[in-house]
């Protein structure tokens, strides 16, 4: 049976008011006397101006299947609906990957080519294809007695095979196989169509493609005609016939030469129609092509499969091209959409077939004479219908409960099969025979045969599309669309040529002579003879005395002379700078780096990287890699990062720029090899231009010689990079859309997008310039704008389309390139004086060429315009060179301008006389200077031939003026390759000028008889210019014209007809095939006829000096104006159509189609770009909505949409061509370099200590300066310092130990309070190894300890309730412990219940050098993130127990950042206590532990006076450690020297634990470091005095001294005086000190009375030691919260002055009136009703009461 792939639906579509809508269109039609009914489309989807352009046939047949097999069974005519095959369901668990095996085994060709297979006797290995890998071929042992012979024959039936990936053997149904090897069918499994290729060895061993399985003979026909028989494996796509179409592929071949005039038939048919993926096969009758069809009809038909069978061809099927391209539009129609599928197949049907095919003349009918269908437009005209003609359906479904079977109306029958011609000739009816469609009453052989004959017969010369319609009541319908238009069949065929066949066919015709009769009809068309002669006799008759009109003044190029000449001072090359928007891309992107090290993922540790390196990837473009390198120069990168010294030279520069070419896999083998010996080095790979070679490593559209195809792949996605920790890739493009697919490896949420100027009307970043780009260039050509910068040329496209009739074997670029080159010619020799030459140019050209001559004389220094003249195929940019050259020497014009051929694989070369104006131009004394960039050519009058098939990154000067983009290659146009040919004129312009007003101080200057176009128009077009002259600015000789006409743009689209002295005829007569061709052409010809005498004869000398000094004095330079306006730029007419149209959604036409290349759409059904979209909203949609075909380098990336595809250290920066993307990248490494040295830098407070003359000033020393320890005794006599001199406490009051005068200037200047947090001094630090560090620093050795060990899991930690009783609180407190699992052997369990009992304590006389013995708490809060809470480098990897202290509301935020960490956390009663609280609990809780622990192990022997006493008590901003090093070796005793270094704090406190007699003392610290310490702070090693910020704490020794839980502030200084009052010994290591980091979040404020109060500390305690107040007058005293110590006796002992102030602080009233009771206060202190105060508190809070009074 043959099954057909079509619609099975055909007949059923449920009417809606898409068919009355149609059907009242065709009732309309039929009563209407218009001829032209308005079409179907217009009405529901189709604006009514809407433009529509080229096919795009190429981009979709790149990716189409190969040619699919032919039916099995001879005979079979059979069009019945497809059965559907259901596949056997796999066995559960096994792999159902395309292209494996079930048991998990690659089958793939390309995976397993060089591997050794075992192949059984009698076995050979065969090549299967499926239908999901259209690029693969699946390798399979079977049985050769399973195949056919080489005559096709003698196979036997069935099968026999075995697995080569798994080994699994005796395979004997074909069925059971293919289930075996995934090749998940749905369509009966047949060997015959699924068994291809032979596999063959190739001389390398490697296993590859050989000849093709021969089912039934058909691998034996050759091209003369149809077999004998009809054999179905035989079609013009069949794998045998596009062998044998193959033959011609050698140049040389004799049959290719005698072929006449060329033709593209020269290529493999598959790169002309692609791999079809059509399953239809050639069924009834052959056709033949008739002989010399393209000979008669001068052009190549272009036949689209459409719908059903389609026959044979035989005969001239050279003359013919076979396209799948409508077919599998056809077919992708007929799926459902995505967002539908809910709603049920059964429900909603695709569209009918009839109803594409009615849809499809529709859209052909409306196109006009000069456009070409676009396969994009046909897609969402049966998208926009589908929807609409199931819209009460899909409602239905969005509302209530779906009912099973919705009850639709039905008030039009659909078409039908039998309806379809009828309606499509009524619709063809109206359109002037431009569609004619043959209806077949058996099949479509006879309508492609009457098609031949009418084409032959010359009855289709105004039929530009032939549709052919086989429709029956009893089957579906057959159908193809035939394009027989000339120009729509050339561009068509002309699109379906890949990159490298067109470059083949271009070069093929220039080698093999076919271009040289177009050479001859040029040369026919001047009247005066060749133009050659020509030349050669201006060159003669004006050698040595050219006119002075000419004589320009580039040849005295020195700018001022004694006569005091006027001098050009607006030269200058833009060097480096950065723009403000360039520093917002540039922060953006350094947000983004942060953001990937921020992530939990761990995939970027920027806290283990000490330096920033590079290096970036350019296209081999000589060019840009000189671009590259000179910007990298200039923005003196290298110097910054450090990598380079202060000598650069170009060599060194060159090591970070690396050209994709043959010699880049060195260097960038060197930039790997870095990158491993370097792992602290953060790698920048940069991608620049990352659009343009994103070929697979495996693939190539371009020809072999292109060494750098597929670079990219290789490299930059090669292994090691990808698993470098240590490398970001960062892609640099102005077209991201390849990038965007769903395959690519860029995470959404890495691409950063170049911001936009304005938001609401106002501007974001102040930039002195205005960027003009795409979508301003389109805004131009808009009305109301004064001049469109964007314009085609109607003349030379009428002439081009005129010779593609005459010449149809030669490509179209070669027939533009040569008319262009005879235009440019023409005019140069027009504006030497040829006058007779107009006519043989167009009026566009001749404006370009004009301007470029006569730049130069405006300008005193000689400066000059530049003209772009884009010519993309390098072989046909070579033959213009040669061309223009030779005219330029003819007329003598080498010295007026300059000729560069822009080839990307070279330099620049220019001739010595432009060097030398470019080196006095540009101040440059070096001898041996050349251009190397075309930045460097600003000013330089020229024609830049730019060359090359895609520009690669190279950006031009300011002087550019004219863009000639008229030989872009229009025929095969995707999203990427237009708008990067536009970007070549992307521009700055100066924001301080108006555009508008510049252009017409242009017209005010111009010449009013110069020539103008009106491009939009092909009628005559008489144009007034007079009214720009005036007395102010009198008319001027043509050849003195500066810049182009504008007054005829201002008004493109009117017509004036008015009396004119200048008139322009561009329009061209129809020119029909049986005129003479050389008439048709000189008809064709721009008129032109002037009432003045030509101005560029040699006679006119004479005026030229004056018209040089009226320049000098009155115009400005040609290059300052350029640069002050955009670019023109002339487009070809197609493309112009393209970019100026928009859709329905208002967008441009260029932005909906294919993005590029290399990518299809994943599907038909898929929404409309919308205008208002952002760039991040296009980049989803292309990331939803493409596929990358085989050859893409991200083909292979995929995994069902999972996040594990992106690769996380990859970027993607996109903006618009030539913003400025160089500049922000490198701007970007400037400060993540300036990052990476600040993270591995600290501030850290440097304040001298406070104080210092008021300290104990004594000569005595009681150690010596290099001792180590303190003695005991010695210390015991070292008195007690009370001053602090902490710089913290600046504010604070002076405590006094004895009598003293305090003055002023005795006192450190007071700062504000609010400055006392914020503006203390600091001193940015280098990090050292041993430093603390906060949670934003990763590294591979302390991620055990930050809790990231694969052995413990983050929540494997268990939270322990630990309590006791307190006797000054009253009550019992209870406290919680977060104990790790990794954490645990620090404490000891009750067995059983797990108990927390204590915590493990080591003994006094315990020594170990990995391990400290006394536990760390350290109390926080508000510092989860930027707390110092790893201590791994501290403590240099030595074994501590380290205990966060926090409150009960941030115990889980501490506990997400810090899962590895113990937490302690405070009652919930202490959440808005101070530190003094925090304090009071560890001290408590430690002494605490500290019985437990002896009760513990005084049960194992161990004595509790052997228990280590000591705690560290930490704050959570301690950064490093120092150690002073004291040398004692001078002459005398007294003389050292010190030095200090960077120290663990596992050496510091193992030192200080190792302290003889250390129990003795009770307080333990160290300096905190400040770079004003002298030689006097250290000199005594040690001091008895407060101590700070990081203390050890004997918590034995302190058992009855507290911390004061009420405080917030001088906690500590309260609590050292309290230790030292209760004859305790504190102890400080002056050697020893302490960093601390100034962190700007969390942590606690400091509130003090201010430095003017002096205070005296005295305690109440028994047996306190205090200082002596006799002969001490006081002038305050302060009762706060007084214990029962503070009796009527002890403040009697005090003197104060009269008039003093008392304040009495008590919790309750009550409280306040006993202590003025039980102190007596009232015998000494007066007090009034008014004195009582309280606080003012939230509710929750109780109050405090005041009482004040004075002393009597």
């Amino acid at each position: 049976m043959h099954f057909k792939m079509g619609n099975s639906y055909a007949g059923q579509l449920k009417t809606t008011r898409f068919e009355e809508v149609l059907h009242n269109s065709i009732e309309a039609s039929l009563r209407s006397n218009n001829l032209v009914p308005r079409p179907i489309f217009s009405q529901l989807y189709l604006e009514a101006e809407q433009q529509l352009s080229s096919l795009e046939a190429g981009s979709r047949a790149d990716n189409e299947e190969e040619e699919e097999e032919e039916d099995e069974e001879e005979g079979s005519e059979s069009s019945s609906p497809p059965v559907s095959y259901q596949m056997k369901p796999p066995p559960e668990g096994c792999c159902t990957t395309d292209g494996f095996c079930q048991a998990g085994k690659d089958l793939r060709l390309v995976s397993i080519s060089n591997e050794h297979i075992e192949v059984p006797s009698g076995f050979l290995l065969v090549g299967a294809k499926s239908p999901n890998l259209p690029d693969h071929l699946l390798v399979c042992a079977v049985d050769k007695r399973f195949l056919p012979d080489d005559n096709g024959r003698n196979a036997l039936l069935g099968f026999s095979g075995n697995c080569v990936g798994c080994g699994k053997k005796g395979f004997c149904y074909f069925t059971e196989f293919s289930n075996h090897i995934n090749l998940k069918l749905t369509t009966q499994p047949k060997k015959q169509k699924h068994l291809k290729y032979y596999l063959v060895r190739n001389a390398q061993g490697a296993l590859t493609k050989g000849s093709v399985i021969c089912w039934k003979g058909a691998g034996t026909l050759t091209n003369s005609g149809p077999p004998k028989k009809r054999h179905k494996g035989w079609s013009p796509e069949s794998p045998s016939s596009t062998e044998t179409w193959n033959l011609q592929l050698n140049p040389q071949a004799p049959n290719r030469i005698k072929n006449d005039g060329g033709s593209l038939s020269s290529l493999p048919h598959s790169a002309l129609v692609g791999p079809a993926s059509s399953p239809m096969v050639g069924s009834g009758e052959p056709v033949s092509v008739p002989d010399n069809l393209l000979k008669i009809c001068k052009a190549k038909p272009v036949i689209f499969k459409g719908h059903g069978n389609f026959p044979y061809l035989c005969g001239n099927i050279n003359d013919v091209i076979v396209s799948p391209l409508l077919y599998t539009c056809y077919r992708n129609s007929q799926s459902l959409s995505r967002a539908y599928e809910q709603y049920g197949a059964s429900t909603i049907q695709p569209i009918s077939e009839e109803m594409q095919l009615l849809l499809t003349v529709y859209y052909l009918v409306q196109l006009a004479a000069d456009q070409v269908p676009l396969i994009e437009d046909l897609e969402q005209i049966f998208m926009r219908s589908w929807r609409e003609s199931h819209l009460s359906e899909i409602r239905q479904y969005q509302q209530a409960v779906p009912q099973p079977f919705p009850q639709v109306p039905s008030q039009i029958t659909p078409v039908t099969s039998a309806q379809l011609p009828w309606l499509a000739g009524l619709a063809a009816s109206s359109c002037n025979d431009s569609v004619h469609i043959i209806e077949c009453s058996y099949s479509l052989a006879e309508g492609l045969s009457e098609m031949f004959k009418l084409l032959i017969e010359g009855k289709l010369i105004k039929t530009n599309y032939v549709v052919i319609i086989c429709a029956s009541r009893n089957r579906a319908i057959d159908s193809c669309i035939v394009i027989t238009g000339k120009y729509q069949a050339r561009v068509l065929s002309e699109s379906m040529l890949s990159p490298s066949d067109y470059q083949k066919e271009v070069n093929y015709q220039l080698v093999t002579g076919k271009v040289e009769t177009l050479g001859s009809f040029f040369s026919t068309l001047c009247p005066e003879g060749d133009i050659d002669l020509l030349l050669e006799k201006f060159y003669q008759e004006n050698q040595g005395h050219i006119s002075s009109s000419l004589s320009v003044s580039v040849n005295k190029p020195t700018a001022v002379n004694g006569a005091g000449t006027a001098v050009c001072t607006s030269y200058e090359i833009e060097r480096h700078q950065i723009r403000p928007f360039q520093l917002a891309v540039a922060q953006k992107l350094l947000s983004h780096i942060c953001s990937i090290a921020d992530s939990s993922t761990q995939n970027l540790d920027l806290g283990s990287f000490e330096k920033i390196d590079f290096l970036i990837c350019v296209p081999p473009s000589e060019v840009t890699y000189q671009q590259t390198l000179f910007h990298l120069w200039h923005s003196g990168i290298l110097l910054e990062l450090g990598l380079e010294k202060e000598h650069l030279t170009k060599q060194r520069v060159e090591q970070y720029v690396m050209k994709l070419d043959a010699e880049a896999q060195i260097k960038f083998k060197v930039f790997l090899q870095n990158s491993m010996q370097n792992p602290h080095t953060l790698f920048v790979l940069i991608h620049d231009h990352a659009h343009w070679d994103l070929m697979s490593a495996m693939h190539s559209l371009y020809p072999q010689t292109e060494l750098s195809t597929g670079l990219v792949d290789r490299l930059l996605n090669c292994r090691e990079v990808k698993e470098a920790p240590n490398i970001v890739t960062l892609h640099v493009t102005s077209f991201p859309y390849a990038l965007q697919t769903q395959h690519t490896h860029i995470s959404p949420y890495n691409e950063i997008h170049w911001p936009s100027s304005y938001s609401n009307g106002v501007s974001l970043y102040h930039e002195n310039k205005k960027y003009f780009g795409l979508s301003e260039f389109i805004e131009s050509t808009l009305s109301g704008h004064s001049i469109p910068l964007l314009r085609y040329d109607s003349s030379f496209e009428a002439m081009v389309m005129a010779l593609g009739k005459r010449f149809p074997r030669l490509h179209s670029a070669v027939i533009r390139t040569f008319v262009l080159i005879q235009h440019y010619s023409a005019a140069m020799m027009a504006v030497c004086g040829l006058s007779q030459m107009k006519n043989y140019t167009s009026v566009e050209t001749l404006e370009i060429t004009q301007n470029l001559i006569n730049s130069s004389r405006q300008c005193p220094s000689g400066h000059g315009l530049m003209v772009v003249l884009r010519i993309p195929c390098v072989p046909l940019a070579a033959v213009a060179y040669e061309r223009l050259y030779s005219v330029r020497e003819r007329l003598a014009l080498e010295n007026n301008f300059e000729i560069i051929l822009g080839n990307p694989n070279s330099g620049i070369t220019i001739g010595k006389h432009f060097v030398e104006q470019l080196k006095i131009w540009q101040k440059i004394e070096d001898v041996d200077w050349r251009p190397q960039t075309y930045l460097e050519l600003e000013g330089l009058p020229c024609i830049l031939i730019f060359s090359g098939m895609d520009p690669q990154g190279e950006s031009l000067p300011r002087s550019l003026r004219y863009c000639d983009l008229r030989l872009i290659n229009s025929s095969s146009l995707v999203r990427t390759t237009l708008e990067q040919e536009l970007g070549l004129a992307a521009y700055f312009v100066s924001s301080e000028i108006h555009t508008e007003k510049a252009v017409v101080n242009d017209v005010l200057e111009s010449d009013p008889e110069k020539l103008s176009s009106t491009d939009n128009e092909d009628e005559e077009i008489v144009t007034e210019v007079t009214a720009f002259c005036t007395e102010s600015s009198p008319p001027q000789a043509l050849g003195n014209n500066t810049e182009e006409t504008t007054n005829n743009y201002e008004r493109q689209k009117q017509k004036v007809d008015k009396g004119a002295q200048t008139t322009i005829s561009k329009h061209l007569p129809p020119v029909t095939e049986q005129l003479d061709m050389k008439q048709n052409v000189k008809s064709a010809q721009v008129s032109i006829t002037s009432s003045s005498s030509s101005p560029f004869s040699s006679s006119s000398s004479s005026s030229a000096p004056t018209h040089n000094s009226f320049i000098l004095q009155t115009s400005q330079c040609s290059m300052t104006k350029a640069s002050k306006q955009p670019p023109i730029v002339f487009l070809p007419k197609l493309v112009y159509d393209i970019i100026t149209s928009t859709d329905s959604n208002g967008l441009p036409k260029s932005s909906s189609l294919l993005p590029y290349h290399s990518v299809m759409w994943a599907s038909s059904f898929r929404p409309l770009m919308s205008k208002m979209m952002t760039c991040t909203e296009q980049s989803l949609y292309y990331r939803q909505w493409t596929v990358p075909k085989p050859i893409h380098m991200d083909y292979n990336n995929r995994n069902e949409g999972r996040m594990d595809t992106f690769h996380p250290r990859r970027l993607l920066l996109s903006g618009p061509p030539q913003i400025g993307k160089t500049g922000a990248y490198l701007q970007f490494l400037s400060i993540l370099s300036r990052m990476l040295i600040r993270l591995t830098e600290v501030d850290v407070y440097d304040e001298e200590e406070i104080n210092i003359n008021i300290k104990e000033e004594s000569d005595r020393y009681y150690h010596q300066p290099g001792d180590m320890w303190p003695d005991l005794e010695t210390f015991k006599k070292i008195p007690f310092d009370y001053t602090i001199h902490d710089p913290k406490y600046e504010d604070a009051s002076l405590i006094c130990s004895k009598l003293q005068t305090i003055n002023s200037e005795d006192r450190s200047m007071s700062r504000r309070q609010e400055d006392m947090y914020t503006c203390r001094q600091t001193t940015r630090m280098r990090l050292s190894k041993y430093a603390a560090y906060n949670t934003y620093h990763h590294c591979e050795q302390c991620h055990q300890y930050m809790g990231f060990n694969p052995r413990y899991q983050i929540y494997e930690s268990t939270l322990h309730a630990f309590a006791f009783s307190y006797s000054m609180l009253g009550e019992e407190i209870q406290l919680h412990f977060i104990i790790p699992k990794s954490k645990e052997h620090h404490f000891v369990f009750s067995q059983p219940g797990r108990q927390l009992e204590s915590m493990r304590l080591p003994l006094v006389t315990d020594k170990s050098e990995d391990y400290i013995k006394s536990p760390t708490f350290t109390p926080t809060t508000g510092r989860h993130e930027h707390g110092l809470f790893n201590l791994y480098h501290a403590m240099d990897g030595a074994s501590h127990l380290h205990v966060l202290v926090v409150k009960e509301y941030e115990m889980a935020i501490y506990k997400k950042y810090w899962p590895n960490h113990i937490m302690l956390v405070l009652p919930s009663i202490f959440n808005s206590a101070g530190v003094g609280a925090a304090h009071f609990l560890i001290k408590e809780l430690s002494y605490h532990n500290l019985e437990l622990e002896r009760n513990r192990q005084e049960e194992l022997g161990i004595k509790p006076q052997d228990i280590w006493p000591f705690i560290v008590i930490s704050d959570d901003s301690c950064v490093m450690w120092n150690a002073v090093e004291v040398d004692c070796s001078g002459d005398r005793k007294s003389d050292y020297t010190w030095t200090e270094r960077n120290v663990s704090l596992k050496q510091i406190l193992q030192h200080i634990e190792a302290t003889p007699n250390v129990t003795h003392y009770a307080l333990i610290g160290m300096r905190k470091w400040s770079s004003k310490t002298n030689s006097a702070e250290i000199k005594e090693p040690f001091s008895c005095c407060h101590v700070h910020d990081f203390i050890m704490l004997n918590v034995d020794l302190t058992q009855n001294v507290q911390y004061n839980q009420n405080r917030f502030t001088c906690d500590d200084v309260d609590f050292n005086l309290r230790v030292h009052s209760a004859g305790l010994l504190i102890c400080r290591f002056n050697h020893f000190n302490v960093m601390k980091k100034q962190i700007a979040v969390g942590g606690q404020r400091s509130f003090h009375i201010k430095s003017k109060i002096a205070v005296c500390y005295v305690s109440s305690r028994p047996h306190s030691l205090n200082i002596s107040s006799s002969g001490l007058t006081f002038s305050g005293l302060l009762l706060y919260l007084c214990d029962s110590f503070v009796v009527a006796s002890f403040l009697k002992k005090f003197h104060f002055l009269k008039g003093a102030t008392l304040c009495v602080i008590c919790q309750d009233r009550n409280s306040l009136r006993q202590t003025v009771v039980r102190l007596e206060l009232e015998d000494e202190w007066q007090f009034r009703l008014r004195d009582e105060f309280q606080t003012a508190n939230a509710k929750e809070d109780r109050p405090l009461f005041f009482l004040t009074g004075r002393h009597i």
